[in-house]
């Protein structure tokens, strides 16, 4: 999934979609173990799509946050 189609989507997708990523990352990481995953570079594309959806998140929930003080002031 590129980030563009990532920056579309709400925090409740975003947060479903890092659980389902990290539970991938969980059996590739169990696979790689047994020697049973023939390529080990996905292992890194899950982990770059993890740390792209936390940056996404977070920043939504800060923006999220300066728009809530500006309506308390």
């Amino acid at each position: 999934m590129e980030f563009k189609e990532l920056t579309k989507k709400t925090i409740k997708e975003l947060q479903q979609l890092l659980n389902e990523s990290r539970e991938k990352l969980r059996d590739l990481r169990f696979k790689d173990g047994n020697k049973q995953l023939k390529n080990v570079k996905e292992i890194k594309k899950v982990r770059i799509i993890i740390a792209q959806i936390l940056t996404l998140i977070n920043k939504n929930k800060a923006i999220e946050e300066k728009q809530l003080i500006v309506k308390i002031k």
